[in-house]
């Protein structure tokens, strides 16, 4: 017997007809009809009583139908377990990364995803957040390590780090001495932020245009690094997370914003019933970053 006459008994035993078991299988009636007296034949039993109008399993059939199914669900589990092991042996894996970071851990992933399957092609590409949650909703990445406002509700997401912003300065500057800054204290200084398309910028923007405030964004910068080194040389006051912040407490005192209270967001994001290439680099990123700080 063949898997596809076991297809097509399972199919006329729940559709009870021939016809709507042709369309549903798409081959001609005469073909199922066809096959399934072939697995009669084999079987030395009719599995269907044919005398009504609707097509009913006989007693020989009803013994058969659940076989016949965990047969066909095996098969299935077969080709899963391949595609599985061949995507994981010469497949293709490309990484989308935030533009401007260097993220020791997101290394880490590639480095021990590529020791554990060095046939799967990995490629990484660096944009702007909002381009890399897009290419990975299009399929053009397949995961990518972003700065968000939120979470998207569509794609499955792995959260890194989620923290405040906070206002750099100079120790010398004047908001230094304070406890906290808010938003109308930033009005009267030269903001100095990451651009358009980036997590960390899409949250203050927002807490801004919530409270009807125009800030003035001086100057700009893809890399963290570049926004705390101009506040640094007093050129304004870096708008940064605080571990982005963190890094810079040599030369800048950070304070927290205290009315921007949704958190920038790193996140990993991917699209849900990833294969198996996605998976394992997830389960990478897991450890990678659980085992060191991003």
């Amino acid at each position: 017997m063949e898997l596809r006459q076991l297809e097509y008994f399972v199919a006329v035993a729940e559709e009870r007809n021939f016809t709507r078991a042709a369309e549903r299988v798409h081959i001609s009636q005469s073909g199922v009809s066809a096959q399934i007296r072939q697995l009669e034949r084999e079987l030395g039993a009719e599995l269907f009583d044919r005398s009504a109008r609707t097509v009913t399993l006989t007693v020989a059939g009803k013994a058969a139908l659940e076989h016949a199914r965990a047969a066909l669900a095996a098969a299935g589990a077969l080709g899963r377990a391949v595609d599985e092991v061949t995507g994981l042996v010469r497949g293709r894996l490309t990484v989308g990364m935030v533009v401007g970071c260097t993220v020791t851990p997101l290394f880490d992933a590639l480095a021990a995803f590529h020791r554990a399957h060095p046939g799967v092609e990995i490629s990484l590409l660096e944009d702007n957040s909002d381009r890399l949650v897009e290419a990975v909703r299009s399929g053009g990445l397949d995961l990518a390590l972003a700065g968000l406002a939120a979470a998207p509700d569509d794609l499955e997401t792995l959260t890194i780090t989620s923290e405040r912003l906070v206002a750099a300065v100079p120790p010398d500057h004047p908001l230094a001495g304070r406890d906290g800054v808010t938003l109308h204290d930033l009005g009267s200084h030269r903001i100095i932020c990451m651009p358009y398309g980036t997590g960390l910028r899409t949250v203050f923007d927002r807490a801004c245009a919530a409270r009807n405030l125009r800030p003035d964004i001086a100057l700009q910068a893809g890399a963290a690094d570049a926004v705390a080194d101009l506040a640094a040389r007093g050129l304004g006051v870096a708008v940064l997370s605080e571990s982005m912040a963190a890094a810079h407490r040599d030369r800048l005192v950070a304070r927290v914003i205290e009315d921007v209270e949704t958190p920038a967001l790193l996140a990993l994001v991917w699209r849900g019933g990833p294969g198996p290439a996605v998976r394992e680099f997830v389960r990478h990123t897991r450890r990678a970053f659980a085992a060191g700080p991003a």
